[in-house]
Formats: structure tokens, sequence, C-alpha cells
């Protein structure tokens, strides 16, 4: 929490608001515990004539209310924090996706559109924001203190954040865990603008291939098509077996596993089911994926999800 930043999205406020409602509760606490113990330390001191009496009975009423009363003033403040960490990962429909990937010592940025940026990220003002983040090699942190956001990026995983921004302006992007000799340069800039003046830009910078398009020429080079099918719709080894799941329809969709689980086809899945492909073997096919660790980079990976999101888009049509 900072006195001077600005409040740059619409979660920002209200995690204020919540440290001050916690600072403020804690404080009010201390001072009444200090000012107890030091009423008791002068009225009960050693030198005191003050007749102490015999305690009859326990005064476990008195001291029952009062750890209920702190505790369930404590609780409302978890669950409002809980609350809002919940909706921090849990993006809207709709939600305009960018994609970010860590590395010694910069960030990457992509856009659908197959946009690219260097230690900068630009978006739009009012619209729901989802990043997807990864990491290339060690552990990074995400944190724009003006949009009150700080999450670790871990290697091989995906991790997501959301959040709209309200206000139109260029704020700093850091690195807040060390993560190397150069992490002090791990810097960047959010570049949020008015709808207008972004799709302007993402006009501007626009390239031949979207994310997408990108992926399914990864597909074909990689070999992904030999048991897929060159649309993703499953490949066949001869006229009665079925070589691989369809990818058509996949993402977004559930999935049962050969250990009788159910687990839906999310960002997380297709990266997993890319480089460990083992971890959770699809039901009824055979345990014959080739894994791509250490074969294809997470910016390539991407590329690949955009792809397989592209052939759900396709399905629902």
């Amino acid at each position: 929490m900072s006195l001077w930043l600005p409040a740059a999205t619409s979660n920002a406020t209200e995690v204020d608001h919540l440290l001050w409602a916690l600072l403020l509760l804690s404080l009010a606490v201390l001072a009444l515990v200090f000012t107890l113990l030091f009423r008791y330390i002068i009225k009960y001191r050693a030198s005191s004539n003050l007749d102490r009496g015999v305690i009859l009975e326990k005064t476990w009423y008195f001291e029952t209310a009062w750890t209920i009363a702190t505790m369930l003033v404590f609780f409302v403040l978890f669950v409002w924090g809980a609350n809002l960490y919940v909706r921090l990962f849990q993006p809207p429909t709709g939600a305009l996706k960018i994609y970010i990937i860590a590395k010694q010592w910069m960030w990457k940025a992509e856009h659908v559109g197959g946009q690219r940026e260097l230690n900068a990220v630009h978006l739009p003002v009012g619209r729901p924001i989802e990043l997807v983040m990864t990491s290339e090699d060690v552990i990074h942190d995400f944190s724009v203190p003006a949009f009150r956001i700080k999450h670790d990026v871990l290697p091989d995983r995906y991790e997501t954040l959301a959040f709209t921004v309200t206000r139109a302006g260029t704020y700093s992007l850091y690195c807040t865990q060390y993560c190397g000799l150069d992490h002090s340069r791990m810097i960047g800039q959010i570049v949020a603008l008015p709808p207008v003046e972004f799709q302007a830009w993402l006009a501007r910078y626009g390239t031949s291939e979207n994310l997408a398009a990108e992926g399914e020429s990864l597909f074909m080079r990689f070999g992904c098509s030999g048991c897929h099918g060159g649309n993703g719709a499953g490949g066949r080894q001869d006229t009665s077996t079925v070589h691989a799941p369809s990818l058509v329809g996949l993402y977004g969709s559930p999935v049962p596993l050969a250990d009788g689980s159910v687990v839906v086809a999310d960002d997380r899945y297709v990266h997993d089911a890319i480089v460990r492909p083992q971890q959770q073997l699809v039901a009824g096919y055979a345990p014959i994926m080739p894994s791509f660790a250490g074969q294809i980079g997470e910016e390539d990976i991407l590329k690949l999800l955009a792809y397989i999101k592209s052939l759900a888009a396709q399905a629902a049509q």
C-alpha cells in the first residue's frame, strides 16, 4: 500500500481499503491490549496498598466474549481478502488475453494478433485483461504497484492475473523476486490507452500472421499433424484405430483421463500435454505422445496454444 501512488485498476482501491481496515483494526487491538497492560501494571504494582482479595470465580465469559469478538472481526477481513484474491484469478468472459514471458532479464509480451513487445505492455482502458504468464528460466515476480498486483511467474507453469485498468497512463513494471545478477534492470512499463488509441496501436504494429496462424505453422513443422491430423481433427493409424484425440473443440472442454478423473482443457492442461504428456493420459488412447520439453520454447508453446484455442472457436461456429 502506498499513500502517493495512483489506484489505476478497479481492484486497486478495494485493496487499499482492505489494507487500511487491517492496519486500523490491528492498531486498535494493540492499543487496547497495551492500555490494559499498563493500567494493571500501575494499579497492581508491588508498592500498591490495594487489597487484591481472592478471586472466587473465573472470568471465562469475559475472556470468551473478547476472543470470539476479535476472531469474528478478523474473519470478516479474511473473507473479504479471500474474495478479492479469487477475483484476481478469475477473468470474466471476453477478457483480452495477453501472454507474458519472463526471462533473465526482460519481460516479453505477445498479443493474440501477433504484436510483440519487450519490457512494455500496451493494453486498453476499461476492458477486462487476463495476463497468462510463464518463465523461461527462474522464478520472477510480476509487480505493478499502481495496479496493486504482485504475482510470482514460475518456469514451466502458467500463472494468470485478471484486472481492469480505469486510468490511462504509463505505469512502472518491476520484477520483485531476485532472479540473478541483473535483477535490478528487469523493469518495464505498462501503457494503458483509451480503446480507440489501443486499436490504432494494434493496427500500427500488426503482423502478417496472428498467434493462431503462427501456431498452425508450428503444428505442422513439429509433426503434430502426423497424429492429430492436419486440421487437428485426429489422425488414424489404420482404418480402425484412432491414433490421437481430436483437438477440434478441445479447449475449454472436459477431458476424461485414464485414471478416471476429469480435467478441463485450459491453458495449463494444454501446456502440460505438450511438455509432460505422460502426466495426464487421456482415457482410451495409448501413451505414445512424446514430450517436447526442451525442444519447444515458451513462446512457441503459446502459439500452439492459440492455434488449439482457435480450433475450439471453429467447433462452436
